[in-house]
């Protein structure tokens, strides 16, 4: 399995990922659970596909904003909730990032 794309690699800390086989409702509880670590925003991406595909037919990804100076222990925290639903569903996927940066897939 590649490593996870640590959130600490984007230096304006807003980043898109994705999982494709996970479900709506999995995705809801990363965003609850993401939450709970202190200053991490969440909002849910839904699929723009024209092309009905039921596993993929609701959600097109996550994004996550942190804060920069994100305490260690927090980002640690964030880092083992991504962890715990990557081993689960499959990899992330780092869907757009919002520096412009390239696609880039782990």
């Amino acid at each position: 399995m590649a490593p996870l794309p640590l959130p600490e690699q984007y230096p304006n800390r807003r980043y898109q990922l994705a999982c494709d086989p996970m479900p709506l409702a999995v995705y809801r509880e990363v965003a609850a659970h993401l939450r709970q670590v202190r200053g991490v925003e969440t909002e849910l991406v839904w699929q723009r596909s024209q092309t009905f595909d039921y596993p993929q037919s609701q959600i097109g990804g996550l994004w996550i904003e942190q804060p920069t100076e994100l305490e260690a222990s927090e980002q640690q925290h964030l880092a083992a909730i991504l962890a715990y639903y990557g081993e689960r569903y499959g990899p992330w996927v780092t869907q757009q990032l919002s520096d412009g940066a390239q696609t880039q897939e782990d």
